[in-house]
């Protein structure tokens, strides 16, 4: 569907993403745009700035609004065109747009069957956050990009988090910038259930990469490859929004993927292309885009004739951790925080939106306290029958979280038949081993979908699963 939005000579129009209770961004320039009638000359004034346009040939107009400091007082944006609209109760901070499926859309109550967050009523009821707006767009699928999408601003509280069941990833992450930075945050979310990354991904990035092709033709006939039609949720969820003004993305993504087309390593380019596309179309440079590493689900276990292999979710938790590479991007681990296998959907979001604000005030807001990953695979030596693993993200020490020897450790000979492995913790290294594999040539932690492993920083962050016989091992980072 192609939302066409047009203003007779005496209206003014503006994007559902611009209007009373929202939060703009601070800091950079602020773009106000909407539609009239063509010609029509348009002055916006806000916190002192008088900024003037004139409506071009379809009637849209855009003006920008110099960098503006964070404020939490309330304050009123004017725009005259003719007609003259008055938007109340705008707030000046951190806006970060959230994007993904059923794991980004998850609200903290019950929503479709799925289990509430952990503590969901004790935490809608101490959700009044005056200073935390969000925005939630409403599902739309369209074949062209479109100008607007359906939404409002709402002021956090436990009535309006609870109505539009609004993400509860999101919101936690919000919190935690709030409480950490002081100041207003606006959430915008765009998110659907079930949702593959190429629905995400708009039809001029499919077309340059060869190995994209025939997403590009099922977006550009309309026609579904692997189950959904490419293109269209960019077009109908992420294009409506852009140009407003954001600091980054969050993107939790994924598990449609590693079903059915059993994506792998594929997913890496998958989200690159994806992430380009909208730091491109978005004009701001590149933004920060921080992720959810998908949890433990037994994909295998519950699917088999969708997931062949219990290793096909690992191949996708390395395609994430390989996407690490692209610029500006951040990840955190979520392998301790599966309540149950055969549930894909994590009910504890508090220590999701946590960990991805910790990587946020880390790397966006230059939080040297910070710490914000887990222990994170460096490199490995063989020594003798053992080998050394090493580590950073190591500051306060290495752990098992549970007391409990380090699991989910695995070693393998020339034979490349994977053995349990002993494995303790020396300083900042593991010393891997198994007295059957004399030899050894390979290690594989937390290998398998259902992997729970134990092994932690003393910041109580887990670390990432990784193979060292990995055919791009070379290329995966050893920090981000």
């Amino acid at each position: 569907m192609l939302l066409s939005f047009a203003a007779g000579a005496s209206e003014l129009s503006l994007p559902s993403v611009i209007g009373d209770s929202m939060v703009l961004q601070r800091e950079q320039a602020v773009p106000i745009w909407g539609w009239t009638s063509p010609g029509q000359k348009v002055v916006v004034e806000f916190a002192g700035q008088k900024r003037m346009a004139t409506a071009d040939k379809s009637g849209r107009w855009e003006v920008r609004l110099k960098s503006l400091k964070a404020s939490a007082e309330p304050r009123e944006l004017v725009i005259e065109a003719g007609a003259r609209r008055v938007l109340t109760n705008i707030l000046v901070g951190e806006v970060w747009f959230c994007s993904g499926q059923s794991n980004m859309e998850k609200p903290i109550g019950e929503m479709g069957g799925q289990k509430p967050c952990v503590n969901w009523r004790e935490e809608l009821s101490a959700a009044e956050f005056p200073q935390i707006r969000f925005f939630k767009a409403a599902r739309v699928a369209s074949n062209l990009p479109a100008p607007n999408v359906g939404g409002d601003w709402s002021v956090c509280s436990s009535n309006s988090l609870e109505a539009t069941k609004f993400s509860a990833a999101a919101y936690f992450f919000g919190r935690e910038l709030h409480r950490e930075l002081k100041i207003p945050i606006g959430l915008i979310e765009s998110s659907w259930g079930g949702t593959r990354i190429e629905p995400w991904t708009p039809l001029s990035a499919l077309e340059k990469v060869p190995s994209l092709a025939r997403y590009a033709e099922g977006g550009r006939k309309g026609e579904k490859v692997d189950g959904q039609i490419p293109c269209r949720l960019y077009n109908g969820m992420v294009a409506p929004i852009m140009p407003f003004a954001i600091r980054g993305a969050l993107w939790y993504q994924g598990e449609s993927n590693c079903m059915d087309s059993h994506d792998g390593l594929a997913y890496t380019e998958k989200m690159r292309v994806m992430i380009e596309a909208w730091r491109a179309a978005w004009g701001q440079g590149a933004f920060p885009f921080y992720y959810v590493q998908l949890a433990p689900f037994a994909y295998f276990g519950t699917r088999p004739e969708r997931v062949p292999s219990p290793e096909m979710l690992p191949e996708i938790w390395e395609a994430q951790t390989l996407a690490l590479n692209i610029k500006n991007t951040g990840m955190i681990v979520t392998t301790d925080l599966a309540h149950n296998l055969k549930d894909i959907h994590p009910i504890n979001k508090q220590d999701i939106g946590k960990r991805l604000a910790l990587v946020a005030l880390a790397k966006t807001y230059g939080r040297k306290d910070v710490e914000y990953a887990g222990p994170w695979f460096q490199r490995s030596e063989i020594r003798g029958d053992k080998v050394v693993l090493h580590f950073n993200h190591t500051d306060g020490g290495l752990v098992s979280k549970d007391g409990q020897p380090l699991n989910w450790f695995t070693i393998a000979g020339a034979d490349g038949k994977f053995e349990k492995a002993n494995a303790v913790i020396e300083g900042k290294a593991v010393v891997v081993s198994n007295t059957a594999v004399k030899a050894p040539k390979a290690v594989r932690f937390a290998w398998r979908e259902d992997a729970q492993p134990n092994f932690f920083n003393k910041a109580g962050l887990p670390a990432a699963p990784f193979r060292t016989d990995s055919p791009v091992a070379k290329k995966l980072p050893t920090d981000f």
